[in-house]
């Protein structure tokens, strides 16, 4: 959820507000910014040059702490491509043990709010010598993987390397120069190989879930909100990610110590539930289509194909960290909606966990033991993610609420055009409404009848308090 050009004071106070609620840490301690200079003066710097691959990024086009840059190629000879992945090299800058350790132990994960973020690292860091920002030489955990020509993976390696990207793109430009026909080879590639590898995704059964995002648009100097449903581009640049995150999970396996990312496959009692919200939005779920499938189908520039992926995610409730060690075998191992084993080793600037996938990836790569302070950090990993990821989403859960009853506050009274989206199963006059216009998803309760799951009503706003985040509808 992003402000965009939004001014917005009494919003901004109500966020300075909502992140004291949450106890979330808006400052670093003095030490670690101390601690942080001094790994910028002297970091842990590779052998391995590779400053002479012309790497570049994919990112929103105000964002600085850039975890990801990557070369596109094809092979000489026998077909295929050969991938490179730069992935900023946080151990490099932080010393185990140390008050930038301890700090980011303690914030586990980059908090985003809608006027900004709670960086996992001091920027410093996270938006300085460690981000893969054009022009900087950079210490990187670099992997390389040659494709064959169907865009599977035939050989993996990941080394510590210093690099240089060479452009910040964002995804707007990069769709549009793709489909002008006017990228340049390396960019260009991504669309061929990102629908290889959604190809093999659909044929192993997983499935990538395209959610629109929530933006705070300015408006005749006021403030509403908006979807942006992704770009093609958006899904290409998530495949090279999954991508590197299977090989990670491949490494850590084949050496018997790791951790990775899980997630349990939906019980019936929640498949059951989409598919009445499917039937109520009007989405054809033929008994013998599977999941995926549908899900691949739909458009979500549409408002109910868009808002029954937002129902989706539901499905994605229950995921974790799984570790293991001593070469026993995991349990869960498969990311359902990956479908094949997956770990998070892509973000390590905004995430804890991937900084100690990527050593433990990187002892595999090169066949020796992984320090002792990846491995002594594993156990606890698992509880500690799950905590800050439990911030994370209490944050957005009330960043959310908080911007659609400040949006609303004014039209108390007012009625608008909506479809129920949701029914609670044992309380059928209470539910969801997602509006038209402005893009808000809000609570209804009825006086008496029973809510009309998936059919479009008309509902008046009864209350809009941005003091509680609450917004309340009703059938009018």
């Amino acid at each position: 959820m992003h402000m965009t050009g939004a001014d917005g004071a009494a919003l901004r106070a109500a966020l300075r507000e909502l992140r004291t609620e949450l106890g979330v840490p808006t400052q670093f301690p003095a030490p670690v910014l101390a601690e942080a200079e001094q790994a910028v003066r002297a970091p842990r710097l590779p052998d391995l040059d590779a400053t002479d691959l012309p790497l570049f990024t994919i990112d929103p086009p105000a964002s600085r702490d850039l975890d990801q840059a990557m070369h596109l190629a094809k092979r000489a000879g026998g077909g295929g491509y050969r991938v490179h992945y730069a992935i900023a090299d946080v151990a490099a800058f932080v010393t185990p043990g140390g008050a930038l350790d301890a700090e980011a132990h303690r914030r586990v994960t980059t908090l985003y709010f809608p006027d900004g973020r709670i960086p996992l690292h001091p920027p410093v860091l996270s938006e300085g010598a460690a981000s893969l920002l054009p022009g900087q030489t950079c210490p990187a955990l670099l992997w390389r993987f040659d494709l064959d020509s169907a865009g599977r993976v035939e050989t993996t390696e990941v080394r510590r390397a210093l690099v240089r990207s060479r452009a910040k793109l964002d995804y707007d430009g990069v769709q549009q120069t793709i489909d002008s026909r006017t990228a340049e080879e390396p960019v260009a590639l991504l669309r061929d190989i990102g629908r290889l590898r959604e190809t093999l995704e659909q044929e192993r059964g997983g499935v990538s879930l395209n959610v629109p995002e929530q933006e705070i648009v300015a408006q005749n100097g006021s403030y509403t909100l908006a979807y942006r449903a992704p770009l093609p581009a958006d899904g290409w640049n998530a495949q090279i990610s999954l991508m590197a995150g299977m090989a990670a999970a491949e490494l850590m396996l084949a050496a018997g110590t790791g951790v990775l990312r899980t997630l349990p496959s939906a019980p019936d009692g929640a498949v059951g539930r989409l598919r009445r919200t499917a039937a109520a939005l009007r989405i054809d779920w033929p008994h013998h289509m599977p999941y995926a499938e549908l899900v691949r189908s739909l458009d979500p520039h549409l408002p109910a194909h868009a808002a029954f992926l937002q129902e989706c995610t539901a499905l994605l409730r229950g995921a974790g960290y799984t570790v293991f060690t001593g070469g026993r075998a995991p349990d869960p191992l498969l990311h359902a909606a990956v479908a094949a084993p997956y770990a998070h080793c892509t973000a390590p600037l905004r995430r804890l966990v991937d900084r100690y996938a990527g050593e433990l990836c990187v002892a595999a790569a090169a066949g020796v033991a992984p320090p002792e302070w990846a491995t002594d950090a594993l156990d606890a990993l698992p509880q500690r993610m799950a905590d800050g990821s439990r911030l994370a989403n209490t944050a957005e859960r009330e960043c959310v609420d908080l911007v659609e009853a400040a949006l609303l506050k004014d039209h108390v009274g007012e009625t608008f055009e909506a479809t129920v989206i949701d029914v609670k199963e044992h309380e059928p006059l209470v539910g969801t409404v997602h509006l038209e216009e402005p893009a808000v998803v809000g609570r209804v309760e009825s006086p008496s009848a029973r809510l009309p799951l998936g059919d479009r009503i008309r509902v008046r706003l009864t209350e809009a308090d941005p003091g509680t985040s609450k917004i309340l509808f009703a059938p009018a």
